[in-house]
């Protein structure tokens, strides 16, 4: 399994407002459709709004597919909603899940 995590900080809390409400409403869901089995959307806690969005896809080749695919529309799609000039920092990590716990 991989964790792909998309890392962004937003200057502005009313434009973190805003594209919280998009990812809930839409993109976390686009996202899954396009190959994740699951987005997790954490807001840390730090003095200026940042979040983690964590996304999970059985393999290597799902992820590649997604890449592929998908993000590239997607992207696209959130940088139309949000633009960088709105004050979006974002970074993007990939990393093999080596262990999950639940309850």
């Amino acid at each position: 399994m991989l964790a792909y995590t998309v890392h962004c900080a937003i200057a502005d809390r009313a434009v973190a407002d805003r594209w919280v409400a998009w990812l809930h409403e839409e993109h976390l869901a686009d996202v899954c459709a396009a190959g994740a089995l699951e987005g997790v959307l954490v807001e840390l806690d730090t003095p200026e709004p940042t979040f983690e969005v964590r996304y999970l896809f059985a393999d290597r080749a799902a992820f590649d597919r997604y890449e592929e695919d998908h993000a590239p529309r997607l992207r696209e799609e959130g940088l139309a909603h949000f633009p960088l000039s709105l004050g979006l920092v974002y970074r993007r990590t990939l990393g093999i899940v080596r262990s999950r716990a639940s309850v």
